[in-house]
């Protein structure tokens, strides 16, 4: 079974525009599924033979009808400069698709940017729109368009329960697909094998010990949803696992880490604000899934049931994994903001045309709910005053559980299975 991804929309978008597109992403998040139903001939990089045969003649690769599908391309570099020297020949739309998981183990093999030639498209795991979790009655297009098509629902059927499990699991998509009893343990096997890299022909990542991955790992997801400092991470790894590390050690683990699309922090919004205030630039902590934070530190779904403010973090992670999804499909990225009076905000939504909306994400309950209006008011307040940015489209309050309704003060209250693009 098949369940359609929001970025078919943009690799559609890159084949019509661009010579080839490279579709990066984590391992297990259905790439390879998903341009298989855009390919007409294709070749996997899965096999020592295959992978031999690619770097000893990587033009051939290329053979085939159009668009031409190369799986796992970074394992043979030399196939995007033929790709590159080949739409310098003869330009025409759609010709490749690349998919990668990990970056070339050498990027000096890579002699060209790409642009102009091969556009990138990043894909994640499966928002809740995807995975069918979502009723999709809330959209996110129409928050920005002024929310004429706002829906106030009850949502009595989606509890706590659900989230954590959902948080547990992921957004892989074998994982979704599996029955609720087994789908955390399909998870656990894709993480027990994560940094498995005896066999890998990337020496750059056989050369990292997985337990050092997994004790970096394990401090991020402590630190799940903040704003911690790398010093406060490297602080971490050496208390609780006895051993020293230096910051060009910590450096060189991130970049393999960010490399295999495990870690995306979120950066900092900037607006320009015209008084004294100081616009902090310390990017939030955050994984391209939160499961992977829960099988590095073992929580499962009562773990979180019984530690609300964990919870809230990880909720967090979860929702900002979302929101960029459903962003990036309307033409945004998400930023966080916070300053130097302690003002933050959880998710700033900027679109390419400059409309902006802000939210707050709280697991829900009056009391939060309303800690997180009232913020989302103060910070509306000073940007209007302030800065040069146009008013907000949009304030929200995204929740875990509870109803979507509109607040006498004009702030959005929207649980996060009823939200989509």
């Amino acid at each position: 079974m098949y369940y359609g991804r929001l970025v078919e929309k943009e690799i559609e978008r890159a084949l019509q525009t661009s010579g080839a597109v490279l579709v990066a992403g984590p391992k297990f998040c259905g790439k390879t599924t998903t341009c298989m139903q855009y390919q007409k001939s294709f070749v996997k990089l899965n096999t020592k033979q295959t992978i031999s045969m690619a770097r000893m003649n990587p033009k051939a690769m290329l053979d085939g009808e159009k668009p031409r599908l190369i799986d796992e391309w970074q394992k043979a570099p030399d196939i995007w400069n033929q790709i590159k020297d080949d739409l310098d020949l003869k330009y025409e739309f759609g010709k490749y698709i690349l998919t990668g998981s990990s970056t070339p183990a050498d990027k000096n093999e890579v002699h060209h940017s790409g642009a102009g030639r091969i556009t990138p498209v990043k894909m994640r795991p499966m928002s809740l729109w995807e995975s069918k979790e979502s009723k999709g009655c809330v959209s996110l297009q129409d928050l920005f368009d002024g929310g004429k098509d706002f829906s106030w629902d009850l949502n009595h059927d989606f509890m706590l329960d659900d989230v954590a499990h959902i948080l547990c699991r992921g957004g892989w998509p074998i994982s979704v697909l599996a029955s609720k009893d087994i789908a955390i343990e399909i998870t656990k096997n894709y993480w027990n094998g994560l940094f498995v890299f005896e066999d890998c022909e990337n020496e750059r990542f056989r050369n990292k010990k997985p337990e050092v991955l997994k004790m970096i790992v394990k401090s991020y997801a402590r630190h799940i949803s903040t704003e911690a400092a790398v010093s406060t991470i490297i602080a971490d790894v050496v208390q609780n696992n006895e051993r020293s590390m230096d910051a060009k050690t910590f450096d060189d683990y991130m970049e393999a880490l960010k490399d295999l699309y495990v870690i995306e922090d979120m950066k900092s919004w900037n607006p320009k604000i015209r008084s004294k205030t100081s616009i902090r630039s310390t990017p939030t902590r955050h994984f391209v899934d939160t499961s992977l934070a829960c099988r590095a530190l073992g929580v499962m779904p009562i773990d979180l049931l019984h530690d609300l403010e964990s919870f809230g973090l990880f909720f967090e992670d979860m929702a900002v994994r979302d929101l960029r999804i459903y962003s990036n499909v309307i033409g945004g990225d998400v930023f966080h903001y916070r300053d130097n009076t302690g003002l933050e905000c959880d998710a700033v939504i900027h679109l390419d045309d400059g409309r902006w909306g802000a939210v707050e994400i709280k697991l829900g309950g009056d009391e939060l709910i309303e800690a997180g209006a009232k913020s989302l008011k103060i910070l509306q307040n000073k940007i209007i005053e302030k800065s040069d940015e146009p008013s907000p489209s949009f304030l929200m309050v995204l929740t875990a559980v509870g109803s979507s309704y509109k607040r006498d003060d004009g702030v959005y209250v929207v649980p996060i299975n009823l939200l989509k693009p």
